[in-house]
């Protein structure tokens, strides 16, 4: 019987049909991602106005109409967290880009589920980048540094009231509204409350030492 030795074929055709597999692979995983930006693209002009090129306070309204949720409530405010939106009240195609791709959202289906993600990732690991986000999102003005009381006590409420409610009540109705010292809050004195609901035994106070770097506001709120 004749001897039949087996044959391989040789490397570089192995590699070169791995490399076609790759090829096409890339390419239809590209064309795939270039229709989700279409898509989402596509959302962002349904909401933009056509003059400006930029969703405004109109489209958000519309936009939070279709996602049937409030234009207060505190998830749009996570949104424009997650698109690390620059000006309040407004959403340009970048910022749009930037959060539905991470989300993965290009219809109005997948945004509502969106909005529920946004939560539990905002509530379980980046609660304190949102906290800070939401004060600087909330400076209307160019080179703004302090934000009035008046605007503080609402903003407290929205983005920390629902985890730590009985502090922020204290702080708002007990101290905020009927103090007289203060009329503008800024950055350092934002994050103080935040680390004074999470740190601090309320309302016997019992762990806070007020040399422990507090802002001043927090030791008159005290005494």
């Amino acid at each position: 019987m004749p001897h039949m030795s087996s044959k391989k074929a040789p490397a570089n055709s192995t590699a070169s049909g791995n490399s076609s597999t790759v090829d096409l692979f890339h390419a239809a995983s590209g064309k795939a991602t270039s229709k989700e930006l279409d898509r989402i693209d596509q959302l962002f002009h349904a909401y933009s106005s056509s003059s400006s090129g930029i969703i405004n306070p109109e489209g958000i309204e519309s936009l939070c109409s279709d996602l049937e949720v409030d234009h207060t409530d505190v998830r749009i405010l996570m949104l424009a967290w997650k698109m690390q939106a620059d000006k309040q009240g407004y959403f340009t195609l970048d910022e749009w880009r930037t959060g539905f791709k991470a989300l993965r959202a290009d219809s109005i289906l997948k945004m509502k589920k969106a909005l529920l993600d946004i939560e539990k990732e905002v509530r379980r690991s980046n609660f304190s980048d949102f906290y800070e986000y939401a004060f600087r999102y909330s400076q209307t003005e160019e080179k703004q540094k302090n934000i009035d009381i008046e605007s503080i006590c609402l903003l407290l409420d929205l983005v920390l009231g629902s985890q730590s409610r009985t502090q922020v009540d204290a702080l708002i109705h007990e101290y905020l509204k009927i103090q007289t010292d203060y009329k503008v809050i800024n950055m350092d004195q934002w994050m103080g409350f935040y680390r004074f609901c999470n740190e601090i035994s309320f309302p016997d106070f019992s762990n806070y030492d007020p040399d422990h770097a507090w802002p001043l506001i927090l030791n008159n709120f005290i005494d």
